[in-house]
């Protein structure tokens, strides 16, 4: 199959004149992909090759974000002040009391150097174009509607999509020639359905005409829209492409499927369910060979070789090498299927994550408000009935990422936990390592955790005798020679133990929903407390049966004696269907 050719691509999908000048720690000004119409301060976490990876200051880093290093959506220190653009200041500082230069001294921090940015050699706004015209404009997140839509910033070449009536969490930027975009009565020349702002009194009966004069707004002229002509990628051509499921991966790609404005991405040697569209001119899809000359590390096809060099555990989900974590980026590596961002039970979850700037949990009538509009297929976009919900799934990826709420009181597979594993694959921290994690991180080493709680369970817990048994039972099973004897043995002896489980079994408990679930940790023996940990974590019938001993005591942060109950009661679920 051959590679995309070169001239397909724009400018900043193709190789870099120069190299990534920008360093960890860096400070500058950007916007903030879950907010477009946000310009914040950020900070550089890290950078691989061409590609960087900014965080909001002040704030956890489940919402970091990937960009690359020539990327229009950053900008250098003061860039804000200069353009009468508003700047949210880290979380904590009030209206109006931000300054850089305090701010830089206090933080003893480097502002990113001006001549790092990307400037534009013809930086000429779109001919035509005013802040506050009117246009008619598709929702990327539901790309089967066309709604009525206002300019609401301008910058360089680019324009600000606003959908009057909702959200700015809806809006995106792009150029004059974007597809997405069409002048007033586009939709009544075309036939198309014309979605009305929400809450217009006479949405049945919308005219522009009227609609204009009552916003005192003008409709962008036609000749300002200058429709770019269709893409020249073809079905079965090669690439490079950004993982959207775990952002720090770039994968071996392949093109399946295609319209006039985007590509369906699909990784070589990976399942179908994982494909997603694409627009052909994301800045996330790039030429053949271009992780190799900006020195980012491309992740092969699955099969192409053989991995070697891994011992101990790793991450079920074939070929995953457990890099990345559902959570974000603040958690480097996982093993389990809980954590891993291509396994079953995180393809399917919705998106819990907190919004970082309410801070509140959305709710399913708040958090997809435009979902629920009645779709309707829109013939200028081939495909787009398809891509609907694929696109829609898009849009949730960031929460796919972090799985749920950062910001709970349980953290799962903590930047603690995940570094055990490597030591289980090989690699040992000194006790000095360990201590000087501790202070960094302001937190203790999860394994030095789990000797205190076990310490501590051993001296008070009153079901101490229970404690044994279990822990003999479920990490000491070797005791019985036979394997099949000694199932039937611990399935006999565990259900004296725990009677709360007897009669149930995996095919039945992987149904349950998250309050079953509780219910039923809340009538083990001294779990009463826990139950509220599971609730908040979200963990349905499913999530549960992925839970092993490790996740249990050190991610939920559950002592030992009810953890060794929790764990033998999902390893009796497993059991039962077997006996």
């Amino acid at each position: 199959m051959p590679a995309a050719p070169l001239k397909l691509f724009r400018e900043y999908q193709s190789f870099p004149q120069g190299r990534n000048g920008f360093k960890a720690g860096m400070k500058l000004e950007g916007l903030d992909p879950e907010h477009p119409s946000r310009f914040c301060v950020l900070t550089v976490a890290e950078v691989q090759g061409y590609r960087m990876r900014l965080h909001f200051d002040g704030y956890p880093e489940c919402y970091d974000f990937w960009v690359n290093a020539d990327s229009s959506d950053i900008h250098p220190v003061g860039w804000c002040e200069k353009t009468s653009h508003k700047l949210l200041p880290p979380k904590g500082f009030k209206e109006g009391e931000f300054s850089w230069t305090s701010y830089l001294k206090n933080c003893k921090a480097q502002a990113a150097p001006k001549s790092l940015f990307k400037t534009l050699s013809t930086p000429v706004t779109p001919s035509g174009f005013r802040l506050g015209m009117k246009l008619e404009a598709v929702d990327k997140k539901n790309p089967s509607l066309m709604c009525v839509a206002t300019i609401t910033d301008m910058v360089d070449n680019r324009l600000l999509v606003h959908f009057d009536n909702w959200d700015e969490s809806y809006d995106y930027w792009c150029e004059a020639s974007s597809p997405y975009i069409r002048p007033v009565g586009y939709c009544q020349e075309t036939g198309t359905p014309l979605t009305t702002p929400p809450g217009y009194r006479d949405s049945k009966a919308f005219s522009w005409e009227r609609y204009l004069e009552e916003t005192n707004s003008q409709a962008a002229p036609a000749r300002a829209f200058k429709l770019r002509p269709a893409h020249g990628f073809q079905v079965n051509m090669k690439l490079e492409a950004v993982d959207r499921r775990n952002p720090i991966l770039i994968r071996v790609a392949t093109i399946v499927d295609k319209d006039d404005h985007r590509i369906k991405i699909h990784f070589d040697g990976w399942d179908r369910h994982y494909d997603f569209w694409v627009d052909a001119d994301s800045p996330d899809v790039h030429p053949v060979g271009w992780c190799a000359k900006t020195g980012h590390a491309l992740q092969v096809p699955l099969g192409a070789v053989d991995r070697v060099g891994a011992v101990g555990q790793a991450c079920p989900t074939p070929g995953c090498h457990g890099i990345g974590h559902v959570r974000g980026p603040r958690y480097g590596t996982h093993y389990t299927l809980v954590g891993c961002p291509y396994s079953e039970v995180n393809l399917s979850r919705e998106n819990l994550l907190q919004d970082r700037l309410s801070g509140e949990r959305p709710s399913p009538s708040s958090s997809m408000p435009k979902a629920k509009r009645p779709e309707t297929p829109a013939p200028f976009l081939l495909g787009a009935g398809e891509s609907s919900q694929e696109d829609s799934s898009q849009s949730r990826r960031s929460a796919q990422d972090s799985e749920k709420s950062c910001q709970s009181s349980v953290h799962s597979l903590s930047e603690q936990s995940e570094s055990n594993q490597e030591r289980d694959w090989g690699e040992e921290d000194s006790f000095a390592d360990i201590k000087a994690k501790q202070k960094k991180l302001g937190c203790s080493h999860a394994y030095i955790k789990f000797q205190l709680v076990k310490q501590e369970s051993n001296g008070k817990d009153p079901d101490l005798d229970l404690q044994q048994a279990l822990h003999q039972s479920i990490f000491m099973p070797s005791l019985a020679s036979n394997p099949t004897h000694r199932l039937h043995l611990c399935w006999e002896k565990h259900c004296k133990l725990l009677p709360e489980v007897s009669g149930l079994t995996a095919k039945h408990v992987a149904k349950w929903t998250v309050e079953e679930v509780v219910s039923f940790i809340q009538r083990l023996p001294g779990c009463k407390e826990q139950a509220s940990v599971f609730r908040e974590e979200q963990i349905d019938g499913e999530a549960f049966l992925l839970l092993n001993q490790s996740d249990i005591v050190k991610i939920l942060s559950i002592k030992l004696g009810p953890a060794l109950k929790i764990y033998n009661a999902i390893l009796m679920f497993k059991s039962a269907e077997d006996i």
